[in-house]
């Protein structure tokens, strides 16, 4: 009589013993099909998310790639200690600076206007909020007698001190608490609206020997205490000096 293998084998079971032997069929059961490791794969996203899944990952290379090529800017500490701010003393060139205080001449003309002639409330306004890189300056008053008379262009307006370039090419570093700096701003005898641009005026009226007068205004550096930069959103208010 024919063997029939029982019903409750598994079919593996079941085809392994029509085709082998019943022990190598049982070793072929064993070794390859019942301890046999399964490896299974990450199940993908629907197909109605595999767009945005992929649009998200290209998004999120692309990011790391700029941060990657993005330079990383430098702190406040660190531009202090490379001294990008400090100007050589090999650089201190009187006549390296001449250019730059005949730009600031046309730039505090533009900023004055009309008050370069009359002076008052509205150009001390204005002048409290100016740049001063480039500002021929001289100090009058200080408490420390040896700075008093300390002349040439300013080329770095700092927060707390003023550094200056003189004619003997010397670099100065003048505070500003307790001193008294005093600037001069030549102008055309003739008002800016009565002939061409005041940059042309005086122009001309140097080549034909004009007259020009002079406009001449002091300030307290310790009223100055703040960068150029903070100074320009600044409003001006008058008060009482101690200084005298």
């Amino acid at each position: 009589m024919d063997s029939k293998p029982p019903k409750c084998q598994p079919i593996a079971a079941i085809l392994l013993s029509r085709a082998h032997h019943p022990d190598e069929a049982n070793r072929i059961l064993t070794e390859k099909i019942q301890q046999r490791p399964l490896f299974l794969t990450p199940s993908s996203p629907p197909p109605s998310n595999a767009r945005a899944a992929r649009r998200r990952a290209q998004e999120k290379k692309r990011e790391q790639r700029k941060k990657a090529l993005k330079p990383k800017p430098l702190s406040a500490t660190q531009r202090r200690k490379l001294g990008l701010y400090d100007v050589p003393r090999r650089a201190a060139q009187y006549a390296r600076f001449e250019p730059l205080h005949r730009l600031w001449l046309g730039y505090v003309r533009e900023v004055l206007r009309g008050e370069v002639h009359t002076g008052g409330e509205g150009a001390a306004a204005k002048l409290a909020s100016a740049d001063f890189h480039g500002a021929g300056v001289e100090v009058v008053r200080s408490g420390c007698v040896s700075r008093v008379g300390i002349r040439g262009v300013v080329v770095k307006d700092s927060k707390f001190a003023f550094q200056i370039v003189t004619p003997r090419n010397q670099l100065k570093l003048v505070p500003k608490e307790g001193t008294v700096f005093r600037f001069e701003v030549p102008v055309p005898v003739a008002g800016p609206s009565e002939g061409p641009q005041e940059g042309e005026r005086e122009g001309k009226d140097k080549e034909e020997g004009g007259k020009t007068s002079t406009m001449m205004f002091e300030i307290h550096g310790e009223q100055f205490q703040f960068r150029s930069a903070d100074r320009a959103s600044r409003k001006f208010r008058s008060h009482f000096s101690k200084i005298l």
